[in-house]
């Protein structure tokens, strides 16, 4: 019999995000208080070593990944070293591998068979290859699997390439195997293939291996964010203790009817006072409320779907703060920033913001581009 099965398709979603989103699903599936689950995602860059990898495998220092705009973890997934980031999907499935189905060899090999499907559906013959795990074309890895079992609820999953930027990997001995490269779904068909076409191929193959009913989800709540600077320095709002007490950019929920720039500015106004422009950062973010809050008051956890901005503001003139919300403001450099802020997800705006501003002073353009 067939069995239901959750799936949200999200956006970016920081590692740390992830890692949160399954502690908090497996432990709900254990307690058998949601149905099984498949995250789809994209996470910035990211390499990840698994338990009982070698870190000889990473041929790069920390100092050479930060520069490129990488991050490094050691995770609880099986499998050696890999890299995560954008054209890239990671899948989350948190299922429970039920009576007389609790093998985890033929699990991985189940989820090897879901993404060499999809990458036939796309004219790409993948295959096995004895000993390694993933799936491969030639040499060359097309996706990679890593999984975590406990209790029987499955955890991590796999990565596939459509359009990674596969220089990355020049980090890493990817998986630790020795003369063999990485490849992704564009560079193998030579076209340019959407996201929505892979996770619907893959979604499909997914619910046929597994025998599950796809029931499809999207986010709870729209959320707009904006990043203020002045050229130098970042505007952070501090929330009233009984709000959470944390620092953060000007943040709110977007009304329904409401588009996603609208409310920016909306929410700019509500809690500076000042008018200004915000600019899209081109950064959309999926996240999930504090789960241990959310259980506290026996509640699932909220998926939020959050867009961010970037606005500049006068520093020398007063702020009319939304005193329901905050009870104080200040100005930071984007160091002193990414140190106040609590999530990371904050912090990877606050990174684009400024990766964002430091190339525009480079190039001597404007801090602030007109909006159609």
């Amino acid at each position: 019999m067939s069995r239901t099965c959750e799936v949200r398709s999200l956006h970016r979603v920081t590692y740390e995000n992830g890692m949160q989103i399954q502690e908090a699903f497996v432990d709900l599936r254990q307690r058998d208080e949601v149905p099984d689950q498949l995250f789809l995602l994209e996470h910035p860059p990211v390499i990840t070593l698994g338990r009982g990898g070698r870190a000889a495998n990473l041929l790069s220092p920390i100092e050479a990944l930060e520069a490129d705009g990488v991050r490094y973890y050691e995770t609880t997934r099986g499998g050696d070293i890999t890299w995560h980031g954008p054209g890239q999907i990671v899948g989350y499935p948190i299922i429970h591998l039920g009576e007389g189905r609790r093998d985890v060899r033929k699990y991985v090999t189940r989820l090897e068979e879901v993404l060499i499907r999809t990458a036939r559906d796309f004219g790409v013959e993948a295959a096995r290859i004895e000993g390694k795990r993933g799936i491969w074309v030639g040499i060359e890895k097309l996706a990679a699997i890593g999984v975590r079992i406990a209790r029987w609820v499955t955890s991590h999953g796999f990565a596939f390439n459509i359009d990674s930027d596969l220089a990355h990997y020049r980090h890493i001995t990817p998986c630790g195997i020795e003369g063999m490269g990485v490849t992704s779904l564009s560079r193998l068909t030579r076209t340019s293939i959407s996201r929505e076409t892979v996770i619907a191929s893959m979604t499909r193959h997914f619910a046929e291996l597994f025998e599950r009913e796809i029931v499809t989800l999207d986010h709870d709540l729209m959320v707009a964010k904006a990043i203020l600077h002045d050229g130098g320095r970042l505007l952070l709002l501090h929330r009233r203790p009984d709000c959470g007490g944390f620092w953060q950019p000007v943040t709110g929920a977007i009304d329904a009817g409401e588009d996603p720039l609208a409310a920016a500015r909306r929410e700019i106004k509500e809690e500076t006072g000042q008018n200004v422009e915000p600019e899209p950062l081109d950064l959309r973010q999926s996240f999930i409320i504090d789960p241990a809050s959310m259980r506290s008051a026996g509640r699932l956890p909220l998926f939020a779907d959050e867009t961010s901005f970037l606005a500049r503001a006068d520093s020398r003139a007063s702020l009319a703060i939304d005193t329901e919300e905050h009870d104080d403001w200040r100005w930071f450099t984007f160091q002193e920033a990414y140190e106040k802020i609590r999530w990371t997800d904050d912090r990877d705006a606050i990174e684009r913001a400024g990766r964002l501003l430091e190339q525009r002073r480079r190039t001597d353009r404007p801090i602030m581009s007109d909006i159609a």
